[in-house]
């Protein structure tokens, strides 16, 4: 029960695909308290029946816009009236509007977007959940190797991920003085309904288990699992990091 009595605020979850059901899963086993925040009433009766299936009970489940600052600020007006402290929080919502062509045909409209959901979502939803982190805490982001790698057909979202790793290193500095840790996971290509959009995902996991260390994938338990150790005490002296959850994928040359 390595986080009994504390409340971790997950983003991200809109079916048993998500890798932010992975983590909740992981959350739950480990006695956290959980917040899940969705934004579309689909992912709210997704969120309810995955919970009810799974016997699982959330102190809240609260309306949450990642692209709109008072859609924010409310959702964590709500979640301190139902919750109080916080102790977690996990941002695991990405996307883009197209991922098809090449790079450089990317739109102004489309690169903005991408960052904006993708990259900037962490800096506002980390600014209001400090405030209710009075006793420190951990926030945890998902990232992936096309932030420092040209992964094809990736494309913006490469660009937004190592925007939000840099701001994983930025909040890390700022937060630090509150006792915040703020981390990233790095997961291999673990097929979500969003990794779905991406052409040829099934090359890049035959790559993965054709090439990697481990000669296989890895799961969304597997990346739920250390989510949950980089929000436990476990890892209380770790901050800033992209931790690398890929079946050793990365190494390679």
């Amino acid at each position: 029960m390595l986080l009994k009595d504390q409340t971790i605020v997950v983003t991200g979850v809109c079916n048993e695909k998500s890798i932010a059901w992975g983590v909740v899963k992981a959350l739950h086993r480990e006695g956290a308290k959980l917040v899940l925040t969705y934004n579309r009433d689909k992912s709210l009766r997704k969120i309810t029946k995955l919970l009810k299936e799974s016997d699982m009970d959330a102190a809240a489940v609260v309306h949450c816009d990642i692209l709109d600052d008072r859609s924010i600020e409310t959702a964590f007006r709500e979640i301190k009236e139902h919750a109080g402290t916080v102790h977690g929080l996990v941002h695991s919502i990405a996307f883009a509007d197209r991922l098809e062509g090449e790079f450089i045909d990317t739109t102004r409209d489309g690169y903005l977007l991408a960052q904006n959901a993708s990259a900037y979502s962490l800096v506002a939803l980390a600014k209001q959940a400090c405030e209710l982190m009075t006793e420190g805490g951990s926030i945890v982001t998902q990232t992936y190797l096309g932030s420092t790698r040209v992964v094809k057909n990736y494309h913006v979202m490469g660009v937004a991920k190592a925007a939000l790793e840099a701001n994983v290193r930025y909040l890390a500095e700022d937060l630090g003085r509150r006792g915040i840790r703020v981390n990233a996971v790095s997961s291999g290509p673990v097929l979500t309904s969003a990794s779905s959009a991406i052409a040829d995902f099934h090359e890049l996991q035959a790559d993965v288990e054709r090439r990697a260390p481990l000669r296989r994938n890895v799961s969304q338990d597997e990346v739920g699992d250390a989510t949950m150790f980089l929000l436990s005490r476990l890892a209380r002296g770790i901050t800033g990091e992209v931790l690398h959850v890929d079946a050793g994928f990365n190494v390679l040359g």
